[in-house]
């Protein structure tokens, strides 16, 4: 099976696989712990909390935008950034099913 062959699995197990492709770098969580707890942030206030050069800090922001967790909006030369609510949501729902689901007690 070819690393990239997504055929004959659900949605679900897609969608779930994408999140977690997104949560899968420290950064990334960090990013997201951060802008959970503001109303809304610019670039650099990021890059403070962070032991990142802006590069590397605008390079997870795209990932993390691209999987649809948060939102930007271009005010001049600066982005403000924001969990977005709904697929913030959805990616609460997706993890806790995903637990909810199991059972590691039956195992081995």
């Amino acid at each position: 099976m070819g690393l990239t062959k997504t055929e004959g699995f659900t949605k679900t197990q897609l969608d779930v696989a994408s999140l977690t492709k997104a949560l899968g770098h420290p950064a990334r969580v960090a990013i997201l712990q951060f802008l959970a707890q503001q109303k809304g942030c610019i670039c650099s206030a990021i890059v403070e909390e962070l032991p990142l050069s802006q590069s590397t800090v605008s390079q997870h922001l795209k990932e993390l935008k691209n999987a649809g967790l948060i939102k930007g909006d271009i005010d001049g030369p600066s982005v403000c950034y924001c969990i977005d609510e709904k697929a913030w949501n959805k990616a609460k729902k997706l993890l806790n099913d995903l637990f909810d689901n199991s059972n590691p007690a039956n195992c081995c």
